[in-house]
């Protein structure tokens, strides 16, 4: 089994992406078409009408922030 999940996302597509990682403070996002961007990557479901990130979309956020790490560094 392989476990490398390597997206290429927009840093607004991150950014929708860590603020999905809390559901408590999961308000609306502002711009519908990135949760859509990333329910088409089989990052984010919507149940009832909510966003929730997917086990791959966690995946990808821990393995995307690491190399984002590393392109500031």
């Amino acid at each position: 089994m392989n476990d490398d999940f390597d997206f290429e996302l927009s840093p607004d597509q991150w950014a929708a992406l860590r603020t999905l990682r809390n559901p408590v403070a999961n308000d609306r996002l502002s711009k519908a078409y990135l949760v859509e961007s990333l329910v088409k990557l089989g990052l984010v479901v919507i149940t009832d009408g909510v966003p929730a990130i997917t086990l791959i979309g966690r995946k990808a956020l821990v393995r995307g922030s690491c190399r984002l790490l590393d392109l500031v560094a």
